[in-house]
Order: C-alpha cells, then sequence, then structure tokens
C-alpha cells in the first residue's frame, strides 16, 4: 500500500506522516514537497523504513500526475488551496489516484466541486475538506444529522492562537478568509456576506475559553447544505485568541492588500518574519471547534453541541491521516467530489473512535 503525502513537510503535513507511520498498513510513504531539507529532517525523526522522500514542483502538472500515480490514496496537506486544490484534483484525476485534502478555503471548495461529475465519470474518488475545519466540523455536524430526527441550523464556530500556528499557508490563509465575500447558507439559500462580519463572542473549552468570531470564508457553508435534507442554515464563524489579528487582518482586507495574489505572499511573509516578537495568548497556545446543531427529536427542540480543543496540526493533520487511510482500504464508497459528512463518505463513528484512539477527545451537550 503506497500513500502519498503532498506539502508532507510542512506543519500539518508531517502530522499526517506521523500518524500513518503509526498507524497504518502502508509500506511505502512518500513525503512530497519541495521542502527537502524539511522532509529530511522528519525523515529522520521518523526512525522507520516505510517512509521516503520525493521532491516535486506542485505549479507543474506532470510532476503531480507522476508522484500520484500508482498509489493507494493521496493525501493533500498542500495549501494555500485557494491556489492548490483544483489544479491537484485535476492532476489527481488524469493520474487515476484517489485524493483526500485538508483544503480549508470556501472558494477551492467550490472550484473543486464543479469537478464532481467529471470525477465520477472516470471512476474516482475526491474528498475535499477532510481536515480540522472542514473535515472535524463537518462530521460532528453529521453525527447530530444522524442523531436528530430533523436538523434546522448547523453553527461552526472555530478559534486558533498565533502561538499554536506560524506556518505561512496558515498565514495566507487566513488573510484570505478575511477578504472580499464569502459564502454562507440562510434562509434555505446560499448568499454571499462580507467576510470579518457578524462579531460573536463565542465560548470555547478551556484553556481558549472566550473569543470574539466572524464570518469567514471556510467550505461548511458550501458542502454541508448539498447533502442535509432540510436544514435551513448552515453558517461558519472564526477568530484568532489575539483579538488584534482579527482586526489587523480585516484592516488590510479592506484596504485591498490581500486581493492579488504577489501582495497577499507579500503580506504573508512579512507577517510570518513579525509573528515570533508579536504579543500572543500563550495560555490559549491550542485551537478549538464548536459545533452547535438546532434540530427536532421525538418532535422536541433540541441543540446538540459539541466541542474539541488541541493543537491545531493534530486537530488538522489526524483527520487527513484517518481519511486516506479509509480511502486507501475502500472505506469510502462514493465516486466524484465530495466532502466528509456525504452519504457513503467518511462514517462518522468509525472517524470519532479514530480520533478518540489518538486521544482527541470530544465534548458533547445539550443546551
Amino acid at each position: 500500500m503506497r500513500i502519498v503525502v503532498l506539502g508532507g513537510a510542512g506543519d500539518m503535513g508531517a502530522e499526517t506522516v506521523r500518524d500513518l507511520v503509526r498507524y497504518s498498513k502502508a509500506t511505502d510513504i512518500v513525503i512530497a514537497d519541495k521542502n527537502v531539507h524539511a522532509a529530511e529532517r522528519l525523515l529522520k525523526s521518523l526512525d522507520t523504513n516505510k517512509a521516503r522522500i520525493r521532491e516535486i514542483d506542485a505549479t507543474s502538472h506532470d510532476d503531480l500526475v507522476k508522484v500520484m500515480h500508482g498509489s493507494s490514496a493521496v493525501a493533500g496537506a498542500l495549501g494555500p488551496f485557494y491556489r492548490f486544490e483544483r489544479p491537484i484534483i485535476e492532476a489527481a484525476i488524469d493520474a487515476g489516484a484517489n485524493y483526500v485534502s485538508i483544503c480549508d478555503d470556501h472558494d477551492a471548495a467550490e472550484a473543486a466541486l464543479a469537478l464532481d461529475e467529471v470525477a465520477r465519470q472516470k471512476g474516482r474518488r475526491i474528498l475535499t475538506g477532510m481536515g480540522w475545519t472542514p473535515g472535524l466540523s463537518n462530521l460532528l455536524a453529521r453525527r447530530a444529522y444522524e442523531e436528530l430526527d430533523e436538523v434546522e441550523a448547523v453553527n461552526i464556530y472555530w478559534s486558533a492562537s498565533a502561538a499554536d500556528s506560524e506556518g505561512l499557508a496558515v498565514i495566507l490563509h487566513t488573510m484570505h478568509i478575511f477578504t472580499g465575500k464569502v459564502t454562507s447558507f440562510q434562509n434555505g439559500r446560499f448568499i454571499n456576506i462580507k467576510a470579518g462580519s457578524g462579531k460573536e463572542l463565542v465560548e470555547f473549552p478551556a484553556p481558549m475559553e472566550a473569543v470574539n468570531t466572524f464570518h469567514l470564508g471556510h467550505p461548511e457553508p458550501v458542502t454541508i447544505p448539498r447533502y442535509f435534507k432540510g436544514v435551513s442554515e448552515v453558517t461558519l464563524k472564526g477568530g484568532l485568541a489575539e483579538n488584534y489579528l482579527n482586526y489587523l487582518s480585516k484592516l488590510v482586507a479592506g484596504l485591498g492588500l490581500t486581493r492579488v495574489q504577489f501582495t497577499k505572499q507579500l503580506l504573508g511573509h512579512i507577517l510570518k518574519a513579525a509573528l515570533p516578537i508579536l504579543p500572543k495568548k500563550k495560555g490559549r497556545n491550542v485551537s478549538a471547534i464548536r459545533v452547535d446543531v438546532k434540530g427536532k427529536r421525538h418532535g422536541q427542540n433540541v441543540t446538540l453541541s459539541y466541542a474539541v480543543t488541541d493543537k491545531m496540526r493534530r486537530l488538522t493533520g489526524l483527520p487527513l491521516s484517518i481519511g486516506a487511510m479509509m480511502m486507501a482500504n475502500n472505506k469510502i464508497n462514493r465516486f466524484g467530489v465530495f466532502g466528509p459528512e456525504a452519504d457513503n463518505a467518511v462514517d462518522s463513528k468509525e472517524f470519532l473512535k479514530e480520533l478518540e484512539i489518538r486521544d482527541i477527545k470530544v465534548g458533547q451537550r445539550e443546551i
């Protein structure tokens, strides 16, 4: 069994690689990355003969096809996804590969779903958004959807600290999701809403606690309404524990500095260099997700609320690893391009059991 991890030397991809080495039956785990030095450090730390390095150029269709061809599954941790997700899916289809990614950009998810018919005709399985948010968030919503008789609304919230991740892809993603109009699903229809609007103070488990959250560009409102019958609302709000960074992100987006790829990339490098000296909530150097699902059970109004707190690399990298293993073992039986919460995609109960094995605990309550 061969599993390829695109971006396998990055913060999230490295966690996926480590988990595959520990838990999967793969005998050939390919760390596919342009950063060979980081890949070599990771490989040395693994102390295994199951993994190897493959230098790739993710902007080359031919290079992607070559590394993916003949694999049991491809795990995509290569961001920013607004730049790479659709080209990687196109390469996976041409390579005859089944692909699982942590795609977390709403516009990238929409572009990926546009390839659904092509992927189905080719008999390919493309699972987009199998990380922390989206991914864990979608499957917690799916768990509630299966438990309730009716689901009316899914409200997803996330929070993170700059002390938890300083990777360039995370910085670029944060600037991107605060930019322009983003997708939301309200009153039974898709709408475009201003990124950074709708401020809401949300409580998360300790040590994260209360964080200001905003409407941001994530895939959950793009995918969940497609699969949950009767749902009239799916919203996504997120925010950083360092509140000044939320407003800094809104400011640079409002000035139009994040609309052009070159400017966004330049700002990303500047912020990455500055982050080590910027103030951080060191007591909250974790990330969190909260999913509130409103509906009916036995005719009574019920809200199921799920919450998880852990390190971002684990919340993101471990679901990708689990998804890649499920894909490689033919446990995902849906064809085309789809989110993890789709019918015949990821079994939510099995997924959550796998997380529990990895000591990621999900809290549940009725509110």
